[in-house]
């Protein structure tokens, strides 16, 4: 009989649940529950969360806890990514979300986070890559990049501190952003990456997470240089607003989703492949993480 598990995953911009089933060796879908919280704003004055953001967060994270109980999940981990291993007081997040559901929020560094997204983002492709795989993780407030193959792991990986809602806070004062605001962005981008050619090149690659999900209703699945400058051009063109009625993305992520474009657009150049969105990502990855681990018992949650 299947085994139902829950992984939510509290990111830099958006608190994420997924609950699914452990069906030989793989994750099939049950249920998905996502709220955009803005955590890695709350960085931007002193480098601490606000009392009220981590209230917050604990509400939420307490919501999806109860949400995956409903839907069948036995096994429960609860993982915190850029925004929280930054966070001056991470540790009272953790501290806050404990005590709201019972569940330990572990915050993953940048290693672990790349590690997960690789496995979970290849756990997800319909049909398996020969070869080098690159996956390019775009989150709120770091960027993994991951090089290797299914069969013998991970070859090369960094994570950087760039991200979607960390550059449009720190660059993108106008709604369209203005030339010049996206000239820094591409800049400081430029000058984090490595340059072309020190990121061993991949026969296939992938993006994952939100920026490319979102990019994808824009332009489609296939995110290379043209589709991401087609993307950005919408974006710079018109006010976020329009661009979230028009493409039914939320508001919020419609105000952040450039800074994203910006990041792909330079992996992708990087890479030297296209990158293909992809639906798996680091909950994924948590989640085969706990298929290969002992039962944490009939009733257990593990963090």
């Amino acid at each position: 009989m299947s085994r139902r598990y829950a992984v939510i995953d509290v990111g830099t911009n958006t608190v994420r649940l997924l609950v699914a089933e452990g069906v030989n060796g793989r994750v099939e879908f049950v249920h998905s529950g996502k709220q955009m919280v803005r955590l890695g704003r709350e960085l931007a004055h002193g480098g601490a969360i606000g009392p009220k953001k981590i209230q917050e967060v604990a509400r939420v994270v307490a919501g999806f806890a109860e949400d995956a109980t409903l839907h069948g999940a036995r096994e429960l981990r609860a993982i915190a990514t850029s925004a929280a291993r930054e966070a001056q007081n991470g540790a009272e997040l953790a501290e806050a979300v404990q005590a709201a559901c019972g569940v330990p929020l572990e915050i993953v560094d940048g290693d672990e986070e790349a590690r997960l997204a690789f496995t979970g983002a290849l756990s997800a492709l319909d049909d398996p890559l020969d070869g080098e795989v690159g996956v390019v993780d775009v989150g709120g407030g770091s960027t993994e990049i991951v090089v290797g193959t299914a069969a013998g792991g991970i070859t090369w990986a960094r994570s950087f501190r760039l991200g979607s809602g960390r550059l449009a806070d720190q660059f993108f004062d106008h709604d369209p952003p203005r030339p010049a605001e996206v000239a820094r962005a591409r800049r400081l981008i430029d000058e984090t990456l490595p340059e072309p050619g020190e990121i061993p090149p991949p026969s296939h690659a992938v993006a994952i997470a939100g920026s490319a999900t979102n990019l994808r209703r824009l332009v489609g699945p296939l995110l290379d240089a043209e589709t991401l400058e087609r993307a950005l051009r919408i974006m710079e063109d018109r006010p976020s607003y329009l661009v979230a009625r028009q493409f039914s993305i939320d508001p919020e992520r419609a105000r952040i989703l450039p800074g994203g474009a910006l990041v792909l657009h330079a992996a992708c150049l990087r890479l030297g492949q296209p990158l293909w969105a992809c639906r798996g990502g680091i909950r994924e990855g948590a989640m085969l993480d706990m298929l290969a681990a002992p039962s944490a018992g009939e009733d257990g949650r593990t963090g």
